[in-house]
Order: C-alpha cells, then structure tokens, then sequence
C-alpha cells in the first residue's frame, strides 16, 4: 500500500507545479500582451507615440497595475512629452474577462503630470492631440474591428500636476504650474461603444476640461478660449455619431419588421377561389 501512496503523492505534486508554472506563464504572457495592446491603441487613437512602462497583471484577483506610462508631444513642440502617469491601478470583475465587455469596477489613476505648451497665440500641444483623435465612426469600405469592449463602473484621476508653457513676455513668468481637483467619472461605456482606445480619448478630454476650468483668469483668455471651443467641438461630434448609431438602428428595425411582415405572408394559407 505504501507504494502505490507514494507514486499518488508523486503525481499531485507533479499536477500542483505544473498548475503553478501555468499560471506563472499566464501572468507573464499576458502581461507582455496588455502592454503591447494598450500601447498600440493609445498610439492609434492619439497619433503620438505612448508607452508603457510596467504592467502588473494578477489574472486571479481580477487586478491590473500600469507604472509609468508616457504620452509623446506631436511634433514641432519643444518638450519630448506631453503626458506621464505614475501609476494605474484596476479592479476587474474575473467573471467579464471571459465576455465580449470587460467589467472594471474601480479604474484609479495617480500621479498624472501635464506639460501643456503653448504655440501661437491660443494653440497649444494638447489641444493638437485632442484634434488627432478620430471622431467619425468607421465607413462600410473600413468597418471596425471587432475587439474586447470596456464597461466602467467608478473612474478617478487623482493628483494631476499641470505645467503650462507659456510664450516668453518680458517681465512675466513663462510657465504656470496648476493643481486640478480629483477627476470623477461613472458608468462608462454603457453604449457598448467604449474600449482601449476610445478611453485614452475620454480621459484627454477630461483633463482638458479641469485645465480650462482651474486656467480660467490665470491663463491667457485666448488659450482658455480655444480650449473650450475644442472641447465643444468634440462633444457635438460624439452626439453626431450617436444619432447616426440611432438612425441606423431604426432603419435595421424597420427592414427587419418589413421582412418578418413578408415571411408571414408567404406562410399564409391562400384562400380558396
């Protein structure tokens, strides 16, 4: 009996590295993978280059942690970055991971650092991105590519340092450090429309937004005024692409209940002459 004891407990063992070396590689893979993933996106959607510095990926617990992320400066300004978070930290519903929409319960991001650089009179390095970003939805000859989509539940930026270069005027200070309150945001993506890409967009936007208010009578009125027009002007194009998703919808329906309305027809008994 003690032999046939000994070659089980030889196999348990053998399952039981085999499981934790599994889930080490899952870790590994699939870390390597997110980061690759989120600095193709980010890069797509904001046309500058974004990268990612660590990525802790803990697939059990359901948690993500990104460190030091960096977003370029479009070219011709003089700072090489536009952007740079210290650090990230997700919590994941296990359960959505397995879905097409990834639930995220909590998205918290700390230690964000903003060099706005002015250009002209009232332009300005973020505000270039924020044009860059593609607003139309996809055409019929480039249809979207199917992809994990993101529903978020509480979304927090904390911590956001904003260093605004100014244009050199004798006598004045060329550069004006603001500090914006936390950034609150909830129910995210609801519209089954939001994923990498279109987040990065959101939260740009969102800082931009804290910048113009916190600028107001500190920043010249130019630049605060043409951030604000940006601002309007990307969300008149999201309200434009979600009444085509809705004129869309209404015409799919229409011609769905037009066909149903022919199918029954057909399965109607004729009447007899």
């Amino acid at each position: 009996m003690k032999k046939p004891l000994k070659i089980l407990c030889i196999i348990l063992s053998v399952v039981l590295i085999l499981f934790v070396v599994v889930a080490i590689a899952i870790d590994i893979f699939a870390e390597g993978a997110l980061k690759v993933g989120i600095e193709v996106a980010a890069t797509k959607t904001l046309n500058v280059g974004v990268r990612v510095g660590k990525i802790d990926l803990s697939i059990m617990r359901g948690k993500l942690g990104i460190s030091n992320l960096l977003i370029d400066n479009p070219p011709g300004y003089q700072h090489e970055k536009l952007l740079e978070l210290k650090d990230a930290q997700i919590q994941v519903s296990i359960k959505s991971l397995m879905s097409d929409t990834i639930n995220i319960k909590q998205f918290k991001l700390d230690g964000v650092h903003v060099v706005l650089e002015q250009r002209g009179i009232s332009g300005n390095n973020l505000q270039d991105v924020i044009k860059a970003i593609p607003a139309s939805p996809k055409t019929e000859a480039e249809p979207a590519k199917a992809g994990k989509k993101l529903r978020i539940d509480n979304l927090e930026i904390s911590n956001v340092v904003v260093d605004v270069k100014l244009l050199p005027v004798p006598g004045k200070a060329d550069t004006v450090t603001l500090k914006l309150p936390p950034i609150k945001m909830t129910d995210l993506g609801n519209d089954g429309k939001l994923d990498t890409a279109a987040l990065s967009g959101k939260i740009l936007l969102a800082i931009t937004k804290g910048i113009a208010e916190q600028g107001a009578g500190v920043l010249p009125e130019e630049m605060v005024s043409t951030m604000k027009t940006t601002l309007n002007q990307a969300l008149d194009v999201g309200k434009t692409a979600a009444k085509e998703g809705e004129k869309i919808l209404k015409e799919g329906k229409n011609v769905g209940e037009g066909l149903i309305k022919d199918f029954k027809g057909l399965l109607k008994p004729k009447e007899k002459e």
